[in-house]
């Protein structure tokens, strides 16, 4: 008697709007948001107008079939969950494994013989054959009939089986539980032919298992799903579920339940509904007159997508449709037409795949067919496109290729069609690609790369950059001789042929504007020495390093010639470090047990010479930026340790750097009243400072703590002693005390303006709460530029979490670049399953 495998009939109950939704066969006339899943990509459609969902909810109660999907499934045999209290059925915990010592092995062995489970006595249960052979079996003294099998387990009041035809029949409060899937079933009888595992359950009622759907912004829970059905047919290839209920809120007043007419369930395949309906606090929400949920590990079929509308302030009202297909087993491509009233048309074109285990690609494609806004009198259009992607592939003998692209049409049209502050501040875009492989001590590299830097959003006004192809080869530290003085050899070279360009914009003059030949050469070969001598607790590390850089290219004034330029420039570099100072303090603080403080003081000398042409020089990477120098760095370094048992953190730590410049016009490469970036500004500060001749560089702090478990602190500054002012700040701070959470930070800019334009911006983030917290959670966050005195991004989200499920609202702002815009969003969340609205879950504060 097999019956283990109509246990596991409820495992896939949940709505195909959730996570998967790949296999969508018919377009469904409702507005939600869809978490669309294939292998292990994801993204996101949008929508707005709910009451556009509640007028075709309407159009569609017209047809009978959806008024019979309104009315609550309640198996007229069995308690309903409002009549919990009444009649209960038990609530398994699934987290506990069950020891079953006399279960059988396997199939075999399972005899169609019983055991009793008696209130008051172990006598066995009555039995008997009649003249057709049927097998009446019967508990006793409020027994149960038990068959045990090797993964399940079925009780019953009683069980006559037919010796002749193979079919069992269980009648009076029949249970069912299947280990292997961790599913509960009750139901008032059952039927089941042994030989073809056919079966007939009536007035079902069950728990199973959640499957826990652990991604950022999705809600959780570990509380099982109960369901109904009113009768549960099974064959070996599949079950079908009339007039069935699920949920997995808690009874007997569930936050939400799912109502389905039919249906077809095929394990470890996929579940077709028929009619089905949502209800939240019985209210019917969303209804879907057919839909198809893949139950596979990586559900893949083709099918339309769930129409998205909406509407934003600058571009109107929006309508969208999407198709996702299937192409062969490794790869797919999926495609979003929407639909802006106020702008024109967008696209949004997904194509990815994997076709060998050691390769994948996913390449991404919007772009926008701008009809243009008015604003100010003036019509604004801004149309473009961006592509983004990434690939790689595993050749084998450690050859491996990798790739990324980043392109942008416009960066107008970035600012005008993107929905998140962090896309829309960051104006360079980076795309390349290479082959790499390891052997011994060496890496060889064979890459080609594109860079672009968008200095405002006037067409044209952008810097480019591109190698195509450049070789790399380099060598990490080998050790050539040991002993008291240990020698160790490295080695950087390189060869490839680059392009800049920095055209002249629309409107402006040729002036400072300049571009490269299509293939420009540079070869670099940088051979390095290096050694460690320990003398009575110092260390002295020297390194010296032969940089040989030759450039088929020059520039003079903007203008670039065809002139060569051979580098040949030696670089001297010392290190001496002093012996620690420590000292360990045996008192128990709140930081904890034990207290070390440890001060590390370091000297740096520098010396770089050959170098007599730099403003010549033409500009792709940093390793152009090298320049004539003699310069000492002085450091000093203060931590604090803490600790904990046998556990050792450090809970503070404050770097102080300086740098003395022998030569403060670096070999002639220092232009006075302008911004100069040169490797040695780069090698101690990400601020520029360089606009004048100067003999010391500005005094940079960098401060950070973590004493207590919530609390962290850091800034750095930098500290110009010419201006006897901090010139740049930057801080940040974390705290976090139970639920409660507060992240601060402020970047304030003060440069002379030859090097920079000031900046003074406050950024922050509190609130109470967390992704899965029940109750209400909610958090603002926030950034302020005080100079302009202008909120450039704020976001308010109040989230209301239960057990099964979870409601967000979030208002929004946008004030930055070419975008003025309010926003307002929202979510209903089903734990475990996946979200339904117009807040994406990377858009969430929780």
């Amino acid at each position: 008697m097999t019956m283990q495998k109509s246990g596991s009939l409820a495992t896939q109950l949940m709505p195909c709007y959730g996570c998967e939704l790949r296999n969508f066969s018919a377009i469904i006339p409702i507005s939600l948001s869809n978490t669309i899943r294939a292998g292990c990509h994801e993204k996101t459609l949008r929508i707005v107008n709910i009451s556009a969902i509640l007028l075709l909810l309407c159009a569609g109660a017209l047809s009978p079939e959806f008024c019979r999907a309104q009315q609550p499934v309640v198996p007229p045999a069995t308690p309903s969950p409002q009549q919990e209290n009444e009649q209960s059925i038990e609530r398994p915990d699934f987290s506990v494994h069950v020891t079953r010592p006399g279960a059988p092995k396997d199939k075999s062995s399972i005899p169609f013989s019983t055991e009793c489970l008696a209130a008051k006595t172990e006598d066995c249960a009555e039995q008997g054959i009649d003249e057709k052979g049927v097998e009446h079996i019967k508990g006793i003294a409020g027994g149960k009939v038990v068959f045990e099998f090797p993964n399940a387990t079925l009780k019953a009041d009683a069980v006559d089986f037919d010796t002749h035809t193979g079919i069992a029949t269980a009648t009076g409060d029949v249970y069912y539980r299947d280990y292997d899937h961790d599913e509960v079933m009750y139901a008032d009888s059952a039927t089941y032919n042994t030989d073809t595992e056919i079966g007939e359950y009536q007035h079902v009622r069950g728990y199973m298992k959640a499957k826990i759907v652990a991604r950022p912004g999705v809600l959780t829970s570990r509380d099982p799903f109960y369901f109904e059905a009113e009768r549960v047919e099974k064959t070996p290839e599949k079950y079908i579920l009339y007039d069935a209920m699920i949920t997995d809120c808690e009874l007997p007043n569930p936050w939400w339940t799912m109502h389905s007419k039919l249906i077809d369930y095929y394990p470890h395949d996929q579940a077709i509904a028929h009619y089905a309906l949502y209800r939240v606090r019985g209210i019917p929400v969303f209804f879907f007159p057919y839909f198809v949920k893949s139950l596979k590990t990586e559900p893949r079929k083709s099918g339309f997508l769930t129409p998205n509308i909406g509407h934003s302030s600058t571009r109107g009202f929006l309508f969208g449709v999407g198709y996702y297909q299937t192409l062969g087993r490794t790869m797919d491509a999926t495609y979003v037409f929407q639909d802006f009233t106020s702008r024109g048309y967008a696209h949004h074109i997904d194509f990815r795949g994997k076709p060998t285990d050691k390769s994948d690609f996913n390449l991404i494609f919007y772009g926008v067919q701008d009809r243009g806004i008015v604003q100010g009198g003036v019509l604004l259009k801004s149309p473009g496109y961006s592509i983004t992607g990434s690939g790689k592939i595993e050749f084998g003998h450690g050859w491996v290729a990798r790739g990324s692209i980043d392109y942008l049409s416009s960066y107008l049209f970035h600012q005008q069609f993107t929905d998140s502050f962090t896309q829309a501040i960051v104006s360079e875009t980076h795309s390349d690609a290479y082959i790499e492989k390891h052997f011994a001590n060496y890496t060889f590299d064979a890459s080609a790369s594109r860079l672009e830097n968008f200095l405002d959003t006037t067409k044209g006004n952008s810097v480019l950059i591109r190698a195509l192809p450049e070789l790399e080869l380099n060598n990490s530290y080998q050790q050539l001789a040991g002993g008291p003085v240990p020698l160790w050899f490295s080695l950087h070279a390189s060869y490839g042929l680059f392009h800049r360009v920095e055209p002249q914009p629309e409107g402006q003059p040729a002036v400072d504007y300049y571009q490269t030949s299509q293939f420009t050469s540079r070869a670099v070969f940088a051979p390095t020495l290096t050694s460690a001598i320990h003398l009575g607790g110092f260390t002295l590390l020297p390194e010296v390093t032969q940089h040989e850089m030759f450039y088929s290219q020059t520039l003079t004034n903007f203008v670039v010639s065809s002139n060569t330029l051979l580098r040949s420039a030696p670089e001297a570099k010392v290190d001496l470090i002093f012996p620690a100072i420590e000292r360990v303090f045996n008192h128990k603080t709140v930081f904890g047990e034990k207290l070390k403080h440890v001060i590390e003081p370091k000297v740096s000398y520098d010396y770089v010479t050959g170098v007599h042409d730099f403003n010549n020089t033409l500009l792709f990477d940093p390793t152009d930026l090298l320049t004539n120098t003699r310069e000492a760095e002085f450091s000093l370094t203060n931590r604090i340790y803490a600790k904990h048992g046998d556990t050792v953190t450090e809970i503070f730590s404050w770097n102080l750097s300086e740098k003395y410049y022998f030569d403060p016009t670096f070999g002639g490469a220092l232009i006075p009243g302008q911004r100069n970036v040169m490797q040695s500004e780069l090698n101690l500060t990400g601020y520029a400072f360089l606009d004048g001749r100067r003999r010391n560089s500005p005094i940079v702090s960098t401060f950070r703590a973590s004493p207590i478990t919530g609390l962290s602190f850091t800034w750095q500054g930098d500290f110009d002693p010419q201006t006897q002012r901090i010139v740049n700040s930057s801080v940040s701070a974390n705290i976090r005390v139970h639920r409660y959470f507060v992240t601060a930070g402020s970047d304030q800019i003060r440069p002379n303006p030859d090097l920079a334009p000031p900046a003074n911006q406050f950024r922050t983030t509190f609130g109470y709460g967390d992704t899965n917290r029940k109750g209400w959670n909610a958090a603002f966050s926030m950034v302020y530029d005080y100079r302009l005195s202008l909120l450039e991004y704020g976001i308010a989200q109040v989230t209301y979490n239960t057990s099964c499920c979870g409601f967000s609202v979030q208002v929004r702002r946008l004030d930055f670049g070419t975008v003025v815009e309010n926003q307002y969003l929202a979510s209903f969340s089903i734990a475990n399953v996946a979200s339904v609205g117009t807040l994406k879950k990377q858009e969430r504060i929780f």
